[in-house]
């Protein structure tokens, strides 16, 4: 068969079953997949066939989470990497869309809950949590929109608290990221959504099944037996069927909080 100008002899054509392998992967980025909600995040949408991509500031941290998936019948890949530095996001996204598959859904769930008096909050302290609450968030929705914009379609979901809606004595830093995140997933679902590009923020209310939880606030963690405290589990399946809506009822915020919590 006559070799197609401007196709080189040397490169083999990749075989239909392999192309076709190729072309239906598909990468889940979760930024801050800790051991509760971004790794229970992780692993179902693994469950589902895509690779989950992975990220904390330190790659070691995500081994046991990796295993896990991977364990489960899963795919996934972990990257040490700074959401608070603009050069480091820059290049997760790229090497993601180049080396493992395109991005179809977004989760930035980074923490950065602190709690200080007003008096006491240093300006270190509140542009940190600025930094790692709102700035990064910035940074992976804009590169991660980027990315998806000439695909027509994909998911961005950002991870707020109560303190993004409303500030609370101690909280002055952790409500000022908050609120801000709330704001840019507005803006980008204003922006995005008409180009195909979902944006939802989740308010997650109340304790959360974690070890933290457990060590530092017992009483609070012997609710769980009542499902009185988040399932990370359960907030994962939340997250999911976000991103399987039907662009005519897209979600934008979903509030998420045990039945004992009040209002």
């Amino acid at each position: 068969m006559a070799r197609r100008p401007g196709y080189p002899a040397s490169r083999r054509a990749a075989p239909v079953e392999d192309t076709i392998g190729a072309l239906d992967k598909k990468a889940a980025l979760v930024v801050g997949a800790g051991d509760a909600t971004g790794g229970a995040i992780a692993r179902r949408f693994a469950r589902e066939g895509y690779i989950a991509c992975v990220t904390r500031r330190s790659a070691d941290k995500l081994q046991p989470l990796i295993q896990r998936i991977e364990a489960e019948g899963g795919q996934a890949r972990g990257f040490g990497s700074d959401a608070r530095e603009e050069a480091q996001v820059i290049d997760l996204v790229a090497t993601i869309e180049r080396e493992v598959a395109p991005i179809e859904v977004a989760v930035f769930n980074v923490g950065a809950n602190v709690r200080f008096a007003v008096t006491e909050t240093t300006e270190r302290v509140y542009r940190k949590v600025w930094e790692m609450g709102a700035l990064a968030g910035f940074l992976v929705g804009r590169e991660v929109a980027k990315a998806m914009l000439p695909r027509g379609r994909g998911t961005i979901v950002f991870t707020g608290a109560t303190s993004s809606l409303r500030g609370g004595a101690g909280f002055a830093a952790f409500a000022g990221s908050k609120h801000a995140l709330r704001a840019l997933a507005q803006s980008m679902a204003r922006e995005l959504g008409p180009q195909g590009i979902h944006v939802a923020h989740v308010v997650i209310d109340g304790a959360i099944d974690t070890e933290f939880i457990k060590t530092n606030f017992p009483e609070r963690y012997a609710l769980k037996e009542r499902d009185g405290i988040l399932d990370p589990e359960a907030i994962a399946e939340n997250y999911w069927l976000l991103h399987r809506q039907h662009r005519s009822a897209w979600t934008h915020e979903l509030d998420l909080r045990p039945w004992i919590e009040k209002f």
